[in-house]
């Protein structure tokens, strides 16, 4: 016996898509802080799932394989962070000696000011005073986003557990996939899922190799400008590079604010400004293309909605999320009949430049 939507109109079932798309897109936001981990658990586990395999056929149990594989990765990650925070220290270390470049330079600001609009200097001073006023509520804004932050370094600490888990029930979930799905339509389901676990993997091993080039080249150009904890910055701006489009904007602006405090407020910025110009264009146009380009090339107007889209949905994880969630639906609009245009539509498939037919 058939199923009832298989004989449905295409309109029907193009209406149903999409509203369970969007009741997916609503469940995920407003239980996002539960929720998002899950979804970045999921990318990790695909990314890590090769290695289990390996662990696997070196003879070693599916369930030390998964635990060694999360284990090694916390590792790492621990590593990193280590490293960011222990240079981090240095940085705040030497915070009061920031503090006393940043006085020196707002009184060097007014005299300029008073000097160049004949303003007397006592205007100057008030009007400062009033702008003072409005980090008056700066300590406010600092402990809420403490508490925040310490509610979501909480539940982000059991990402190891998501992840163990994901790895552990992959068998189970690809049982249920097999029993809810259409036996005709099982080979296309399990290529389509075979596709989205390739570009996902693809897509972040690109994206660690990246940040490993950026934060070298980043490091390089500030240790060679003489700017105090280049390595630190330069790892930190890597990481921020990995926020499409804008991350590249944000990575600059730490640098430069160093520049300006401990070195000279116009010279050594714009070697900073030039230099990172420079590694963007060789990130751009040829660490991304060569090896981020995952095998699903996603439209360049889609992947900015995109980003804005989930920025303004889930912030700045929603903005990391945002092409690997749209290479995987383009997977599953390719693979649907009624949705296959829509896939043509994500994709870059379409926009090469029709050649003219002749008269």
């Amino acid at each position: 016996m058939n199923h009832p939507l298989s004989t449905a109109p295409s309109y029907v079932k193009l209406s149903l898509f999409f509203i369970g798309l969007c009741a997916f897109g609503c469940i995920l936001y407003f239980s996002q802080f539960v929720l998002i981990p899950f979804v970045f658990a999921a990318l990790f586990a695909s990314l890590l799932d090769p290695i289990v395999t390996f662990f696997e056929r070196i003879k070693i149990p599916r369930l030390m394989a998964i635990a060694l594989c999360v284990i090694l990765a916390f590792l790492c990650f621990c590593a990193v962070a280590y490293f960011i925070f222990d240079q981090l220290s240095l940085f705040i270390d030497s915070l009061p000696k920031f503090s006393e470049k940043i006085g020196i330079m707002i009184e060097q600001l007014k005299e300029g000011i008073s000097s160049f609009f004949h303003i007397k200097h006592e205007a100057v001073d008030a009007q400062f005073k009033k702008w003072a006023k409005l980090f008056d509520q700066l300590d406010v804004a600092i402990g809420y986003l403490s508490g925040f932050a310490i509610s979501a370094a909480f539940t982000w600490l059991f990402m190891p557990a998501y992840v163990f888990l994901i790895l552990y029930s992959q068998p189970l979930i690809w049982t249920f996939i097999k029993k809810i799905s259409d036996r005709k339509n099982l080979g296309e389901i399990s290529d389509a899922i075979l596709a989205i676990k390739a570009v996902v993997q693809s897509y972040l091993i690109g994206l660690v190799i990246e940040a490993i080039i950026v934060a070298c080249l980043n490091s390089t150009a500030l240790l060679i400008l003489g700017i105090d904890y280049a390595i630190a910055i330069g790892v930190i701006g890597a990481i921020l590079n990995m926020i499409p489009y804008i991350g590249g904007i944000f990575s600059v602006i730490i640098p430069i604010l160093i520049a300006i405090l401990t070195k000279d407020p116009i010279t050594t910025p714009l070697l900073i400004t030039t230099a990172y110009v420079i590694i963007q264009f060789i990130d751009n146009h040829f660490i991304v293309t060569f090896i981020v380009a995952s095998r699903v090339r996603i439209n360049p107007l889609v992947s900015v909605i995109a980003v804005i889209i989930f920025g303004q949905m889930f912030g700045v994880a929603g903005m990391f999320l945002a092409l690997p969630i749209t290479g995987i639906l383009k997977i599953v609009f390719d693979r649907i009949d009624v949705l296959a245009p829509y896939g043509m539509l994500l994709g870059t498939e379409g926009l090469r430049k029709p050649k003219r037919s002749s008269p």
